[in-house]
């Protein structure tokens, strides 16, 4: 986490440097607008992260490597292809609960398989895709992508088999 933090940190400072020497207080906006959004996010992080927490906590590490784990094969990919579809909300739900599971021993197959359907089949934004782009991309899209998760989980557990989030 070392690494990603400074380079955002340079990131944000680079650009806070550009915004103030343009002369506009454009930096003071951009902090504005970043604390905003900082104060609507964090209630959903804060909790994300404590599920994510009392996954590991509460789940008995024999039951999440009983259905997710490592043994649990293919019957393990397809329960974290639909969970993943199921999951709400954006990458502050996500990623916690897939970094949760995978220190509790759930496989790494498994956890590919969860953030793919995640991204790709997404329940709770498939209303507004419907509405945007209408019933027939939506479907064209959905049978594109829906053997995506499980081929992209076989393959991480064929050849990720020992990952350990660090």
């Amino acid at each position: 986490m070392l690494i990603p933090t400074i380079i955002l940190a340079v990131l944000a400072g680079a650009l806070l440097l550009t915004g103030y020497l343009r002369g506009e207080a454009q930096h003071v906006e951009g902090v504005k607008t970043g604390f905003a959004m900082l104060v609507q996010i964090l209630p959903l992080l804060v909790f994300a992260f404590i599920v994510a927490g009392m996954v590991q906590v509460l789940l008995p590490h024999e039951v999440i490597a009983k259905w997710v784990g490592m043994e649990s094969g293919l019957r393990g990919i397809l329960i974290g292809s639909v969970a993943g579809g199921l999951t709400p909300g954006g990458p502050f739900v996500s990623l916690p609960l897939a970094a949760g599971l995978l220190r509790s021993g759930a496989g790494a197959g498994t956890m590919v398989a969860y953030l793919t359907a995640w991204s790709l089949w997404a329940v709770n934004r498939l209303p507004m895709e419907v509405g945007i782009l209408g019933w027939r991309f939506t479907l064209i899209r959905l049978a594109s992508t829906f053997v995506l998760p499980v081929i992209g989980g076989l393959i991480a557990q064929a050849l990720f088999s020992n990952v350990e989030i660090g």
